[in-house]
């Protein structure tokens, strides 16, 4: 299928070995945010960390290193390529990832978390970068879905990992498996990764020419427009992982249950994910999207109305919890690639720029919403439905004439596979 859009004479893997490789590499970053979970509890008694709340600031130093630097990975592959700026930046998150196990003070503990998140951003930025140089509209989404289908199961796997890590050896060992986990994709990766840049895309680093990509990036309506809404809807996420430990130990008292909890959760989600594989090209991208925003909406919103009653239990809140991932599962692909789907030229930065706001945005909204945390569940469902309600009214904004539109009919870009091979 490669060899058709890049005639380099590379033999090149097939469509299932490279989503699966790509949606690894998303895995780097979803595991380490989720693995670190169940281990707040022992970071904080070791490092002497006393307010639950401040643990928080592990989860969200992450996030403010994973925004940090996407808008430097992104021009760098648009120059230098895909594969070399890659294997750079998973060397870098091994070696952060070490360096938070030595860590003997919460300081630099959360300072190393920042370059762990620093350098997790390649994959966020590259990924969806080679997706774009690969895939068009519809084939993207799909593609997109399944390398999020992983992205949403890391809630499941990781933090039983990180518990099961946590009954034989101290915190530091979710670490180790950390940086194990990336000296084996940066194996994976470096042995099997084709070049996805197109030789016409490559791009210099000339000041003028990346602002240039960048003011596309922002000027562009449906890059601008939808963009603004992820990284409002993606606030959502950011508090729930944010909040999910204190929610389960201190609003119902139910610290045993947290991996089942996490579990039930975000399997729905990849489930989800995987479903919206099938359905978007049979129903576009717009109407599969939009109609998954509204249900966002809508569940965030019945979930805030259970919770004022007085009736919230630890079942009902994951039922809904549940249905409303499931509908930003749907959301997060499809937005992601209604986002880029004008920006092939210039994929690598607008993928960076898209990012770095969605993820700055996200990272402070997430914050705000976990640091109202009051022992109960209603500032965490009230803050999750404003995400939701922010995130649709933007796109309401953005594309008012084509809400809900049908399946796009207009021709893939000239050496672009229209549909995935042997993922469909």
């Amino acid at each position: 299928m490669f060899d058709s859009a890049f005639n380099d004479g590379v033999k090149r893997p097939g469509t299932r070995e490279m989503t699966a490789m790509l949606a690894a590499l998303m895995g780097l970053n979803s595991f380490a945010i989720d693995a670190m979970i169940p281990a707040l509890p022992a970071i904080g008694r070791s490092l002497h960390v006393i307010s639950e709340n401040e643990r928080q600031l592990v989860v969200i130093a992450y996030f403010i290193g994973f925004a940090s630097t996407q808008l430097i990975w992104g021009p760098l592959a648009d120059r230098f390529g895909r594969k070399p700026v890659l294997a750079a930046g998973v060397t870098l998150y091994a070696t952060f990832a070490l360096l938070c196990a030595f860590s003997g003070s919460f300081p630099l503990l959360i300072a190393s978390r920042v370059g762990m998140g620093a350098s997790a951003a390649v994959t966020r930025v590259l990924v969806v970068a080679m997706v774009r140089d690969l895939f068009e509209r519809e084939a993207m989404a799909q593609v997109m879905s399944l390398v999020f289908m992983v992205f949403m199961l890391m809630p499941v796997l990781a933090p039983n990992i990180g518990l099961a890590i946590l009954a034989f050896a101290p915190w530091q060992a979710i670490f180790g498996a950390l940086a194990t986990y990336a000296v084996v994709m940066l194996g994976w990766s470096w042995t099997r990764l084709p070049e996805t840049l197109h030789p016409e895309y490559r791009r210099s680093l000339h000041l003028g020419d990346m602002a240039g990509a960048v003011w596309e990036t922002l000027r562009e309506p449906q890059s601008r427009g939808y963009t603004i809404a992820m990284t409002i809807s993606f606030g959502g996420l950011v508090a729930y992982i944010a909040s999910i430990q204190q929610i389960v130990f201190d609003a119902f008292h139910q610290p045993h249950l947290i991996g089942a909890v996490f579990a039930a959760i975000a399997a729905p989600m990849a489930v989800a994910s995987w479903t919206n594989s099938r359905v978007v090209g049979k129903f576009g991208l717009r109407r599969v999207g939009h109609m998954a925003t509204a249900g966002f909406m809508i569940v965030s919103l019945v979930h805030v109305a259970v919770a004022l009653s007085g009736y919230e239990t630890l079942m009902i809140f994951v039922i809904l919890q549940a249905l409303t991932m499931c509908a930003f599962a749907f959301t997060s692909s499809n937005l992601s690639t209604l986002a880029m789907e004008h920006m092939a030229p210039i994929a690598g930065t607008a993928s960076s720029v898209q990012g770095m706001l969605g993820t700055v945005g996200a990272a402070i909204l997430g914050f705000l919403i976990g640091q109202a945390f009051d022992g109960t569940v209603l500032p965490y469902v009230m803050g999750t439905a404003a995400c939701a309600i922010g995130g649709f009214i933007a796109i309401v904004l953005t594309e008012p004439r084509n809400l809900f539109a049908r399946i796009s009919k207009e021709p893939a870009e000239p050496g672009i596979p229209a549909v995935p091979e042997e993922v469909v």
